[in-house]
């Protein structure tokens, strides 16, 4: 495997690290957000936060709740780019 290889790899795998990381947050978030909005169409409320503090308020929780598995995994990551390169 050449430099250029390499560095692909590695940047690759930096991404989808990232995608899985957030990927729990922002599925909370398209959720809720999808939740309240079919709510604010049945209720004919279009208050913006409305939507705007419920999505945040669940975003933190789900942040807080998977915080132990998202430092294992930006350690984990971190650990195999300082021993593989």
């Amino acid at each position: 495997m050449n430099y250029d290889e390499s560095i692909l790899e590695l940047v690759r795998t930096a991404l989808i690290v990232t995608l899985k990381i957030s990927g729990p947050i922002l599925l909370a978030g398209l959720v809720i957000g999808l939740v309240i909005s079919i709510l604010q169409s049945v209720t004919s409320i279009q208050d913006q936060a409305l939507q705007f503090v419920p999505k945040i308020v669940v975003m933190i929780l789900v942040a807080a709740l998977t915080l132990p598995w998202l430092v294992n995994r930006v350690v984990s990551f971190t650990h195999e780019m300082f021993i593989l390169h």
